[in-house]
């Protein structure tokens, strides 16, 4: 797999899960009056999805790890394209929300193998480039979600939102699973298929699920609070004593990494609760109707898409840690304009400065986290990015709505101060000097076992905002 086509193939899988989730936020409303579905059935369409793809983006990780990660990403693909043709073709509400959790069980194996595969096909040092397209691509899914599914709604109707989904799926799909995983295929000796840590995965998994569920619902539920709490406490119970674990003390025991993680997430929980809140704003407080709204907030896809662009160049000279804190205080300050913005201009230069944070933001925080993994747990890695950024818009968008009762403006002013706990955290970041530097590699072991996975020296050829948290990874 040459570069070129790792990268593109990158992009497209998060560009296609993150149209798929603006587009359905327009697609909703029409999806409730055709299939006569209740409301608590539309969130669901929305919510199964969220609950199975942020319990399974780890294991999912795990998986392009043991198995390859083109293999699992072009599994990804085309299940997630089958399943998108089954909802187009679902009779009923029931069926929808069914294959939406299987879109999101097919959409956790393909988004953590699209970081994964970045990390295999570039040097350490060169990542950030390619990270920034992917960002930059997302961002433009982002903004042009609503319009497109606004387009194919009213023209074909709901369901064609789902079919635009097939073509990418299969060009993208097929030639991943096709073409042969490069290096040698590690042997499925019964010591790897212990490995994938089962257990682990399930803890994991009932974890992530009950927390998701927890904030997801109207009210919060307590039951899936506390079920998620029992099982994070069993699986760092079951973690510690594991031969093999799911997440290597390598990835989570990193300061860096650690720091990054608490970053997507504050950082993604601030600026979904801030547009959710923003929805508010522009067509409650100001009047305005879904496309003016729409304008308005055009400026942070743009900003998001430009500062991705820079941000390699900021990394190389500034370093993770001050880019990242100042990206963070842009968007801080953002969150500030727009609790007390009234004009157009003012709302404009808020919705600029959310964008230019971030996207920086992104760039930054996913590169740290990726980079510093070996290349044999970067789809755990990229399995932990994912999840940060499932898990903050999830809990942002809960807290905004819990907040909105005492007003639009307390509650940005609320928003502003959980993304400002990124500013302390961007302290554990390196340095410019080891963003430049790649780090050393490991020595090869004199006589590596049955079921060491041979690395190649050179590098391998080769995230709906208010209905459903994240759009887009």
């Amino acid at each position: 797999m040459n570069r070129s086509w790792t990268l593109a193939s990158s992009v497209a899988g998060a560009v296609v899960v993150a149209l798929d989730g603006t587009a359905l936020t327009v697609a909703q409303p029409s999806l409730h009056r055709e299939l006569h579905a209740t409301f608590a059935e539309v969130q669901w369409t929305s919510t199964a999805y969220l609950v199975a793809v942020a319990s399974l983006l780890v294991f999912a990780g795990r998986l392009g790890d043991r198995y390859g990660q083109r293999r699992v990403f072009g599994l990804g693909m085309l299940g997630f394209g089958a399943a998108s043709v089954g909802i187009g073709l679902a009779p009923g509400v029931g069926w929808v929300i069914g294959l939406r959790a299987v879109q999101g069980v097919f959409g956790a194996l393909l988004q953590p193998a699209t970081l994964g595969m970045l990390r295999a096909a570039y040097p350490s040092d060169r990542l950030a480039s390619p990270l920034a397209v992917r960002t930059g691509a997302i961002g433009l899914a982002a903004a042009a979600g609503p319009l497109v599914g606004g387009a194919l709604v009213t023209g074909l109707g709901w369901r064609a939102v789902f079919f635009v989904n097939v073509l990418p799926a299969l060009a993208f799909g097929l030639p991943a699973l096709l073409r042969p995983e490069p290096g040698p295929a590690p042997a499925p000796t019964p010591s790897a298929r212990q490995s994938l840590d089962l257990p682990g995965a399930a803890l994991l998994a009932v974890a992530l699920a009950g927390l998701v569920y927890a904030v997801t619902a109207r009210p919060v539920s307590g039951t899936g609070l506390a079920l998620s709490l029992l099982a994070a406490a069993l699986l760092v119970r079951h973690e510690r004593r594991a031969a093999s674990p799911l997440l290597p003390p390598e990835v989570i025991g990193s300061r860096a990494v650690g720091a990054a993680l608490g970053i997507l997430v504050a950082v993604s929980a601030s600026l979904f609760g801030t547009l959710f809140l923003a929805t508010y704003v522009l067509q409650r407080r100001l009047g305005l109707d879904p496309f003016h709204s729409a304008l308005c907030s055009l400026p942070l896809a743009v900003l998001m898409v430009l500062s991705a662009a820079l941000c390699p160049a900021l990394l190389r000279q500034c370093g993770a840690r001050l880019t990242t804190a100042g990206a963070t205080a842009l968007l801080v300050l953002g969150v500030l304009v727009l609790s007390g913005a009234t004009a157009t201009v003012a709302l404009g230069c808020g919705f600029a400065l959310l964008g230019a944070g971030f996207g920086t933001v992104m760039v930054a925080a996913t590169q740290v986290i990726v980079r510093r993994a070996e290349v044999t747990v970067a789809g755990v890695a990229g399995g932990l990015q994912q999840t940060a950024l499932n898990v903050g818009p999830a809990v942002g968008v809960a807290g905004a709505t819990a907040l909105l009762a005492g007003g639009t403006g307390p509650a940005l002013l609320a928003l502003a101060a959980v993304a400002a706990l990124a500013l302390p955290a961007a302290r554990a970041l390196p340095g410019p000097s080891a963003i430049t530097t790649p780090p050393p590699a490991p020595a090869a072991p004199a006589l590596p076992g049955p079921t060491a996975i041979t690395t190649p020296p050179a590098p391998a050829p080769d995230d709906p905002v208010p209905a459903s948290g994240p759009a887009a990874r």
